[in-house]
């Protein structure tokens, strides 16, 4: 599985992001830029120019048409993501640290940072999609600041008008968005800081990281801890594979303590888990810092990470992953 190094960024990765097709992949990071990349030969398609800090996080529309990001610029951008032009840009107080696209395309979450008196507050916006996407409402459809710890990631769930999110003590929680109300919560789903959120495919269920070195499966309508998934390691990132049963998990200790320890022990591995015997079955090596990133291509043949040490690694699957059996002779139908 040789990997396809992508070289595009001068500082480490923060988020990247394959569209629903997965043709493309969407990588950004601290040296604020945002680029865009063919995944099936690693070549840079294009570069969105315009934020002025790191940008923390984007997410792409199901067309491939529309693209937000947030940046420690304290603003969230929606770009076209055929010419690259940014098309409209939201003013904050403090920087933008999530943001996602709802089912429908019709909606997108926000996060903002809790900073210099400013509580973290979690905005929803209504994307106008017709005309050329320059008309947006400034205001947004839905805004609230959650009680207590800070959310830190977010997305939309297959129940209407619901998000799920991740916060800093590592509790999980359900709100109604319109409301602002928290319908349910786990406030002991993490011990530490949940640092990445993915939803599954038909988004019953969802994967969350954290710096308490686990990783865990929930239900997004009970919150119910479904799996857990234990490491020696601090987690940046968690994704999950499609047509297998298997989760990626990636982290490492930060770059601060890594030079007190042994080389081994910074551990930058891409790790393979079972899904259903929460088992570790493999690891990828290749990254020279922390991993922060992971994402999954949507129709489950490739990979990709991004570290702390500024590269995007696109690893597609060789045949042997295809043909593993991963329950041993047991055939699961879907």
């Amino acid at each position: 599985m040789r990997p396809i190094l992508l070289q595009g960024h001068e500082r480490s990765l923060t988020q990247i992001k394959y569209n629903r097709d997965g043709d493309l992949l969407f990588s950004c990071s601290k040296d604020h830029v945002i680029n865009v990349w063919y995944t099936h030969n690693g070549e840079r398609l294009g570069t969105y120019d315009g934020h002025n800090g790191t940008v923390w996080t984007v997410d792409v529309d199901s067309e491939s048409m529309y693209m937000v990001s947030g940046s420690a610029d304290n603003q969230l951008r929606l770009w076209n993501v055929a010419t690259g032009k940014c098309l409209y840009t939201w003013e904050f107080p403090t920087a933008v640290k999530r943001v996602a696209f709802s089912e429908d395309d019709k909606q997108v979450v926000c996060i903002t940072e809790q900073r210099m008196g400013f509580q973290c507050t979690i905005r929803v916006f209504n994307i106008n999609r017709t005309g050329d996407g320059t008309k947006q409402s400034k205001e947004p459809a839905h805004m609230f600041s959650p009680v207590g710890s800070k959310a830190t990631v977010c997305a939309f769930t297959s129940q209407p008008g619901i998000i799920f999110t991740g916060h800093e003590s590592g509790k999980v929680a359900l709100f109604n968005y319109k409301t602002g109300e928290e319908v349910d919560s786990n406030e002991r789903a993490h011990g530490d800081v949940v640092t990445d959120l993915q939803m599954s495919p038909d988004k019953t269920y969802c994967i969350t990281s954290s710096k308490d070195k686990s990783a865990r499966i929930h239900d997004t309508k009970t919150l119910d801890v479904i799996k857990t998934f234990t490491t020696e390691t601090p987690l940046n990132s968690a994704a999950i594979a499609p047509n297998k049963p298997y989760v990626l998990l990636g982290g490492g200790q930060e770059a601060m303590s890594v030079t007190t320890t042994s080389l081994r022990q910074g551990k930058f591995e891409t790790r393979f888990w079972h899904k259903v015997f929460e088992e570790e079955v493999g690891r990828v090596k290749g990254h020279f810092g922390p991993i922060n990133t992971i994402a999954v291509h949507p129709k489950g043949i490739s990979y990709a990470s991004g570290g702390e040490d500024g590269f995007v690694r696109v690893h597609h699957f060789d045949e042997s992953y295809f043909k593993t059996q991963p329950y041993g002779d047991l055939q699961i139908e879907d």
